[in-house]
């Protein structure tokens, strides 16, 4: 069987603001000594606490609010933008015109999401004078060097190795060339010209000559929607008079709608409402593709004749589907994808907006202005088997078998800190744990640096340091008892105490006095997740920092300096101690 590797999780107080739920018609929630009790015990089964539970190392600490922050309580504000493949830092206002994509020639294989690169199609010059040749001339394509997809297989070549973003939007697959916006409306102008029985001789000023448009065409999401505006600005246009000020439909000040609204804050609304029963406006939906309708000329039977054809591998797999921006069914229909940019991002505080973490808005650094992670505020729990576990023995725990752990604190800050630990004396649950941490109350020491304590009071450095030769020495011995009330180990800046847990029995067929209430109820198979231990561990920390500068005052005196206050931080956090034997 695989080991099981121990683990801490840490709860985030965001979720604590919950309130009790009540049936309907009930004026006030139960409240009883039992329910109570199950409200200040957190219960790490619960479906809720999914969303609480985080490792350290991905928590934050606000210093305004001093409490734990966790990513489901900050909010995100994007620093900068930029392309991942050239670095690039891309302004805002590009983003939100041109999309989320890069608009300079940085592509992706549509095939294997390869970066693709631009080259010639021409052989390069030979022979004498090759170095002093000019740049090669087009046209260009874009290759990749993994599978060897090359844009010349969909038809699609370019003109200039740069601008190619600009290039592809004005190609469509086969090398026909798409019609910008000034194209389409003109042919609209055109069109709609035509239908309002203008003059020949206005027509004839226009010195190019219009563009016909198929009715049918198949048109890219980008034109289509062009079409579809267009389309519906015409609609909305002649069914909404306009009124003297150039507003459409009730937005005039002089307008029947803007009478009546005033009208019907003195008559009840009666007169507005007539008013709105008898204005009615007729409006039709598009009918071509240059209103904005559009039919997939790909038919099912045309599916199914390239599919007998072509066979099954012609077609693209669901993620190369995901990544085009339209419906291609084929490997034929694929074009470029260009890289989505990313982001760089600051995180607050949604309680007190204080910025947690703040990076260099510079693209090409990795490092942070700010940044406030739990790591270095919060002491940090490591566990292990008191007794190591030998290679040939099951890793598993064996029900009711008393096992004692070794649960290391250590401690970040550099002042030092007094720990309080509480648990259940058994775990909330079908299948309970009993539990007893030997050593509830220890302090540990301050993160200083290595010199200093070797420049400590003698007799402190000899206390501490014979506690823990006295502890090495009996483990040395063969003497394994912890003695409760005293301390494993202790360090410079760690203490280990040790808790003991006796593991539950999960066999449904024991006696009822080893069964739970919980149990005695909800009856059955053991449940996934119900073999591991986890031991809820409320801890609570005090210590005594430095007041800031707002509380102690900038111009004080030497006294100020040292004028410290007394903090304090208390939380739950879960420990996953092992896995128990089911047979």
């Amino acid at each position: 069987m695989a080991s099981f590797t121990p683990y801490t999780y840490f709860q985030c107080p965001c979720t604590d603001t919950s309130t009790p739920t009540r049936n309907l018609g009930d004026e006030q929630p139960p409240e009883t000594e039992e329910n109570s009790d199950d409200e200040r015990t957190f219960d790490p089964r619960a479906p809720r606490s999914n969303y609480s539970l985080y490792p350290l190392e991905h928590l934050f600490y606000c210093e305004d609010c001093h409490q734990i922050r966790c990513p489901r309580c900050v909010l995100d504000e994007i620093v900068t933008w930029y392309c991942p493949n050239c670095l690039f830092e891309v302004p805002s206002s590009t983003v939100k015109s041109e999309g989320n994509r890069c608009t300079r020639s940085c592509f992706q294989c549509p095939i294997c999401v390869a970066p693709l690169s631009v080259s010639s199609l021409e052989a390069p010059p030979e022979g004498l004078g090759a170095e002093l040749a000019s740049q090669q001339n087009g046209p260009f394509v874009l290759n990749c060097a993994y599978c060897m997809w090359s844009s010349k297989e969909t038809g699609i070549q370019f003109e200039k190795p740069n601008g190619i973003f600009a290039q592809l939007a004005k190609i469509k697959n086969g090398g026909e060339p798409i019609l910008t916006a000034k194209d389409r409306r003109k042919d609209r102008e055109e069109r709609k010209r035509d239908f309002s029985g203008s003059s020949a001789a206005e027509e004839s000023q226009e010195n190019e000559a219009p563009i016909n448009l198929d009715p049918n065409e198949r048109l890219d999401p980008e034109s289509q929607f062009s079409n579809l505006k267009a389309f519906y600005q015409t609609q909305m246009a002649e069914s909404s008079p306009v009124s003297a000020l150039g507003f459409t439909g009730d937005y005039g000040y002089g307008s029947p709608g803007a009478l009546s609204r005033i009208m019907g804050l003195y008559t009840g609304g009666s007169y507005a409402d007539k008013k709105s029963k008898t204005k009615s406006g007729t409006m039709r939906e598009a009918r071509d593709a240059l209103e904005g309708l559009q039919i997939d000329p790909l038919s099912d039977e045309d599916a199914i004749n390239k599919l007998r054809t072509e066979g099954w591998e012609s077609t693209a797999s669901a993620e190369q589907r995901h990544e085009q921006t339209t419906h291609t069914p084929f490997l034929s229909d694929l074009r470029p994808v260009a890289y989505l940019l990313r982001t760089k991002r600051s995180k607050r505080c949604k309680t007190c907006r204080h910025i947690l973490s703040k990076p260099e808005s510079k693209v090409q650094t990795t490092r942070f202005r700010i940044r406030l992670v739990a790591l270095n505020y919060i002491p940090s729990i490591i566990i292990k088997p008191l007794q190591p576990i030998l290679p040939t023995a099951s890793p598993l725990l064996a029900p009711l078998n008393p096992v004692q752990f070794l649960l290391t604190f250590k401690n970040p800050l550099f002042d030092s800190v007094k720990v309080t630990l509480a648990t259940p004396a058994k775990t909330p649950g079908r299948f309970p744990t009993k539990v007893t941490v030997l050593c509830p109350q220890f302090e540990v020491g301050a993160n200083t640096d290595v010199w200093d304590e070797a420049l400590r009071d003698n007799n402190t450095k000899s206390s501490l340091s014979g506690e823990k030769r006295r502890t090495k020495a009996e483990a040395s011995e063969g003497q394994h008892q912890a003695e409760a009330g005293k301390v494993w180990e202790r360090g410079r800046n760690w203490v280990s105490v040790v808790v003991e847990v006796v593991p539950p029995s999960l066999r449904i067929e024991d006696s009822e006095w080893l069964k739970s209430e919980e149990m005695k109820r909800d009856g059955g198979e053991v449940r996934d997740g119900e073999e591991v231990v986890e031991i809820p561990v409320f801890v609570r920390v005090e210590w005594e920092g430095e007041v800031g500068g707002e509380d102690s005052g900038l111009g004080g005196g030497g006294k100020d300096k040292e004028v410290r206050e007394k903090r304090e931080l208390a939380y739950w956090c879960v420990l996953g101690l092992g896995k128990v034997d089911v047979d």
